[in-house]
C-alpha cells in the first residue's frame, strides 16, 4: 500500500520508569563465587598435591552439596573430571537425603524441556513479549500440542530406561536430576550412581562407614561394574553428550534456555506426567518466598538470579496458557508444586471468550486468538486513524501487503476491532480482566497511570495458581512481606484464593500504585497494612523489628524492576547491574535476613 508508515516514531513512547523503583547509588556486592581467593586447604591430602580453588568448592556448595562432602570427593578423585566429580557427589548426596524425603525436598536440579526461542528478545517490552500473535497463538491449541509433544518425549525416555531394566521410579528420578532433555546415556549414568548409593545403604552401614568404606572397597568394585554396564548400554543406545547438565566452570551463566512451550512445572487440569522437584532442608519454607521477573532477560541474568536465590531452578510460565494474553515470566520460589489448584471460575482463554462482542467486527484475515503481552502504554489515535483510512481506501479484503502492515501494528499494540475497519487499544478495565484484577481496580488515577501500573503488574491467575498451595498450610491467614508491591497483584491473588492476610508490610515507591493498592485494601481487607516507600529504607534493623512485632513472615513476595532486563530497553539493558534492576539485590538482602532471623528464633 502506497504511503504506509509505522506509527513507531510519533505514537506514545514506552515508559521505562517503573512506579516502584528507586535509584540505588550502587549495586550491593553479592556472593561472588567466581572470584578466586586464597585457599585455606592444605595440599598434603589432595590428588597430585593440587589444591582446588576455593571458588570451585563454593560452586558445588551453592548447588546444595555440603562443603565437607565436596572436599572429601575432590580428595578421592580430584577435580579435573567435572562429570565424574558430580556423579560421585550425587551418589554421596543420595545417602544424606534419605531423611529429607518429602513433597518439597531435594536438589533443585529440575529442568524442563528447553528450546531456544527464535524470536528476537530485543522486541520484548518491560512487561513481556510481543510475540503472542506469532507461532504460539496462531491457533487455540498450538501451545498445548507442543506441550503434549514434549511430555511424549519424556515418556519415551522413561519407557527406554524401563526397557533397559531400570524401574519407572528410577527413570523418573534420573530425569528430575539431569533434565528431561538429557541424553539417554546421562540418565543411565545417573541411575547407576543412585544404585551404588542404595547398595551401600542396604549393607546397613552408618553414614561414616558409607563414606569411608563403601567407595574404597566394595563400593569401588560395585561402581566399576555398574559403570561398565552403563557404558555398554550407552554403546547400545547411542549418544555420549551431557544433555542439560549444568556446566561447573561458569559457562552455565552464559545461557539459561527458555522452555518451549513455557508452561512451568505443571498446568491446571493436566493429567499426564507432572514435574516433581525437591529442595534442600535449608531452602524450604516457611518462610516461603516468591520472586518474579521478565523471562527474556539478557544472557546469563537468570542464572545469576537463580544463584542468588539458593540455586533454585526458575519456573518459566507464559500466561497465554492460562488466559487470553501472553505474559512470559520467570518465577523462583520455594513453594510446593504439588496439589496446586487454579482460581475458579477459570479465566477466558481466547480473545472472543474475553470479548465476544468484538467478534462482529473481526476480519477473517486477523487470525489472532490471543493478545500479546500487555504493555505500559497504548497506541495513539493517530495510528488507529491511519489504519482506518488505509482500510477504507482498500478493497475487501484488502491486499496482502495492507493486511500484513495492519496486522503488524495490531500485534504490536494489542489493537482490537471495535467497528467496521476500526481498531482501538484495550481500555483499562479490559486489561484488568485479562490480568485477573477486579473491574475498576485501577480506577481513581489518570488513564496513563492506569495503563502503566497494569503493564507492570503480575498476572493474577498465574500467581494464584502457584500460591494456591498456601491455602491448606495457613488456614488462619498469612503474614506477608511484599516488596515492590505495585498495584497488589500478589495480594489480590491471595484474596481470590480465600487466604486471609493478617498483616502485609508493603514496600512501594510509586504514588499512583500505592493509591490503587491502598484503595483496594481498605475496601476488601481487615488485616494490618503497613506501607513503606522505598526498599532502600527497609533496613535489617527495621525488618528485625517487624519480625519481633508480628512473629515473623510466612511469605516474602515481589518482583524487582525489569527496566534493565527487558528487551525493548535498548539503551539501558544493563541487566542486574543497571541502576533500576539492581534493586533485585535488595530483595535478596531482605529475604536472606528474614530467613536467617527466623531460623535463629526457632533454635
Amino acid at each position: 500500500m502506497a504511503g504506509w508508515t509505522s506509527d513507531s516514531d510519533d505514537s506514545d513512547k514506552f515508559e521505562w520508569d517503573n512506579d516502584g523503583e528507586a535509584e540505588p547509588s550502587s549495586a550491593p556486592a553479592m556472593r561472588n563465587f567466581g572470584s578466586p581467593g586464597p585457599s585455606t586447604l592444605g595440599s598434603n591430602d589432595w590428588i597430585n598435591g593440587e589444591v582446588p580453588p576455593t571458588s570451585l568448592i563454593e560452586r558445588y556448595v551453592v548447588m546444595g552439596f555440603p562443603k565437607e562432602m565436596v572436599m572429601k570427593s575432590i580428595k578421592e578423585i580430584g577435580h579435573s573430571d567435572a562429570d565424574a566429580l558430580l556423579e560421585l557427589l550425587l551418589t554421596y548426596k543420595a545417602l544424606d537425603d534419605d531423611d529429607a524425603v518429602g513433597n518439597n525436598h531435594s536438589t533443585s536440579g529440575c529442568i524442563l524441556p528447553v528450546v531456544e526461542d527464535d524470536d528476537d528478545p530485543d522486541f520484548e517490552n518491560c512487561d513481556g513479549d510481543d510475540d503472542a500473535g506469532g507461532r504460539e497463538s496462531s491457533s487455540d491449541d498450538s501451545g498445548y500440542e507442543d506441550f503434549m509433544r514434549e511430555m511424549s518425549e519424556r515418556d519415551e525416555k522413561i519407557n527406554s530406561l524401563v526397557n533397559m531394566g531400570f524401574s519407572e521410579d528410577e527413570a523418573n528420578r534420573a530425569i528430575i536430576r539431569c533434565g528431561a532433555d538429557a541424553d539417554i546415556c546421562v540418565l543411565v549414568d545417573s541411575v547407576s550412581a543412585s544404585r551404588v548409593a542404595e547398595d551401600c545403604h542396604s549393607r546397613n552401614l552408618s553414614d561414616h562407614q558409607v563414606t569411608d568404606r563403601c567407595f574404597n572397597s566394595f563400593g569401588g568394585r560395585k561402581k566399576a561394574r555398574l559403570m561398565e554396564e552403563s557404558r555398554k548400554k550407552r554403546k547400545r543406545y547411542g549418544g555420549g553428550g551431557q544433555g542439560n547438565r549444568p556446566s561447573l566452570d561458569g559457562s552455565d551463566e552464559e545461557s539459561m534456555p527458555l522452555p518451549n512451550p513455557m508452561v512451568g512445572f505443571n498446568l491446571p487440569g493436566y493429567s499426564g506426567s507432572s514435574v516433581t522437584r525437591m529442595l534442600s532442608k535449608l531452602d524450604t519454607g516457611p518462610p516461603f518466598f516468591y520472586y518474579e521477573n521478565v523471562a527474556r532477560a539478557p544472557k546469563g541474568e537468570w542464572a545469576k538470579i537463580s544463584r542468588n536465590l539458593f540455586d533454585i531452578q526458575p519456573e518459566f510460565v507464559d500466561s497465554l496458557h492460562l488466559c487470553a494474553a501472553a505474559r512470559k515470566r520467570g518465577y523462583i520460589h520455594n513453594l510446593p508444586i504439588e496439589n496446586r489448584s487454579p482460581l475458579l471460575p477459570l479465566p477466558p482463554k481466547t480473545i472472543f471468550e474475553a470479548f465476544p462482542h468484538y467478534k462482529k467486527w473481526w476480519p477473517s484475515w486477523d487470525t489472532r486468538t490471543h493478545l500479546n503481552c500487555l504493555q505500559t502504554c497504548v497506541a495513539s489515535a493517530k495510528l488507529t486513524d491511519r489504519i482506518q483510512r488505509a482500510l477504507v481506501s482498500s478493497s475487501n479484503p484488502p491486499p496482502k501487503s495492507v493486511q500484513k502492515d495492519v496486522m503488524d501494528e495490531c500485534k504490536k499494540w494489542n489493537l482490537i476491532w471495535v467497528g467496521k475497519n476500526k481498531v482501538a487499544p484495550l481500555e483499562p478495565h479490559e486489561m484488568e480482566l485479562l490480568l485477573g484484577f477486579p473491574r475498576d481496580h485501577t480506577r481513581g488515577v489518570g488513564k496513563t497511570q492506569r495503563y502503566k501500573s497494569l503493564g507492570n503488574s503480575f498476572q493474577v491467575d498465574t500467581v494464584a495458581y502457584h500460591l494456591s498451595v498456601l491455602r491448606r498450610m495457613f488456614p488462619n491467614g498469612v503474614r506477608v512481606l511484599s516488596l515492590f508491591t505495585g498495584i497488589g497483584g500478589g495480594e489480590v491473588a491471595l484474596h481470590k484464593l480465600g487466604i486471609h492476610m493478617r498483616v502485609v508490610i508493603s514496600v512501594e515507591i510509586g504514588e499512583a500504585s500505592k493509591k490503587i493498592f491502598r484503595s483496594w485494601w481498605d475496601q476488601t481487607q481487615t488485616g494490618t497494612l503497613i506501607e513503606i516507600d522505598d526498599v532502600k529504607s527497609l533496613t535489617n534493623d527495621r525488618v528485625a523489628s517487624f519480625i519481633s512485632q508480628f512473629g515473623g513472615f510466612d511469605l516474602v513476595i515481589g518482583g524487582s524492576p525489569c527496566n534493565n532486563l527487558a528487551g525493548s530497553n535498548r539503551h539501558h539493558r544493563d541487566g542486574l547491574e543497571g541502576k533500576h534492576s539492581a534493586l533485585f539485590y535488595d530483595y535478596v538482602r531482605i529475604l536472606n535476613f528474614v530467613k536467617s532471623t527466623m531460623a535463629g528464633r526457632r533454635m
